[in-house]
């Protein structure tokens, strides 16, 4: 079954207004507009404030400085959609349009004020988002797992909500158990999501870390990669979390090794596999209900 097309909730939001003439144009009468829900406002901009719920914390100087100088040209063509919050005006879409109106000191900017709880506002934040390719992988994963947490939904509902698969938002969420220091590097752009899901078959903290660190220095592609964790796997002993005492392991056959990580890739999770003399055993590992779903849904295998 397919997934609702993805912003139909901005676009409900969003939908049915005739773009704004230039900031210093005056604004048609609000009498042309018959619902007053519609109706197009102008507010002092130091009366509006951001959304804690926005998942998107990144937002770079130099497109907002080029969306600033469209404004200045052409003014702002779409009002931001607020809600009303404790005499303010709480953006609920537009935050980029908000910050570069602050870049260019403007008195006021238009809006449209609508009713909405914190879920919707979350929701809507993260349509508008992903449908812009606005997020970086983190900050979605963030923004599914604050739809997970704070409001008891599960991957498939969110799923359904911001029009993707049910695996995207299982694959997303996963890149939270990557330790600090790589999830850094994710969000800096020295690894890519494709490095962090090879990264994810390490078994520890340390070694994920090791990985990540050696994929930047060397400058390593995802395959590479794929190369590099199949040796870390292999090594013939690993230390334990004390980092005093070595724990063996069997090295395992490159070959092995190597059709092993490519069904980690596949899987998105842990995948042992047992190999000697065309026999042996599969072993894919998942962490809750939802991963397991996920996993069967890959495998095409339905649950009933």
């Amino acid at each position: 079954m397919s997934k609702p097309a993805l912003g139909r909730g901005l676009g409900a939001l969003l939908g049915g207004n005739p773009p704004l003439p230039p900031a210093t144009a005056p604004l048609p009468a609000a009498a042309a507009v018959p619902d007053d829900r519609e109706r197009v406002r102008r507010v002092p901009l130091n009366r509006v404030r951001p959304s804690p719920m926005q998942p998107r914390k990144d937002f770079s100087h130099e497109s907002l400085k080029e969306l600033a100088d469209s404004i200045r040209e052409q003014g702002i063509v779409q009002p931001l959609i607020v809600r009303e919050r404790g005499g303010f005006y709480e953006l609920i879409a537009g935050e980029r349009r908000w910050r570069a109106s602050q870049l260019l000191n403007l008195p006021e900017v238009p809006v449209i004020v609508r009713e909405a709880d914190d879920r919707s506002v979350l929701e809507l934040a993260l349509i508008e988002n992903l449908q812009r390719e606005n997020l970086n992988a983190l900050e979605e994963a963030l923004g599914y797992q604050q739809l997970a947490e704070q409001f008891q939904l599960t991957q498939e509902q969110i799923a359904t909500k911001v029009g993707k698969s049910r695996a995207a938002v299982a694959n997303a969420t996963r890149l939270l158990k990557l330790p600090a220091p790589v999830q850094s590097y994710l969000r800096e752009n020295r690894l890519s999501v494709g490095h962090a899901k090879v990264i994810l078959g390490l078994p520890d903290d340390q070694h994920q870390i090791i990985a990540a660190e050696r994929i930047i220095k060397d400058a390593l592609n995802v395959r590479q990669t794929e190369g590099l964790v199949a040796k870390l796997l292999a090594r013939p002993a690993r230390l334990t979390n004390d980092n005093s005492k070595p724990k063996a392991i069997v090295p395992i056959d490159s070959n092995v090794a190597r059709l092993e990580e490519n069904l980690r890739a596949k899987f998105g999770t842990k995948v042992h596999l047992k190999y000697a003399h065309g026999k042996g055993a599969l072993e894919i590992a998942f962490f809750n209900d939802d991963d397991l779903q996920r996993i069967l849904e890959i495998l095409n295998i339905s649950a009933d």
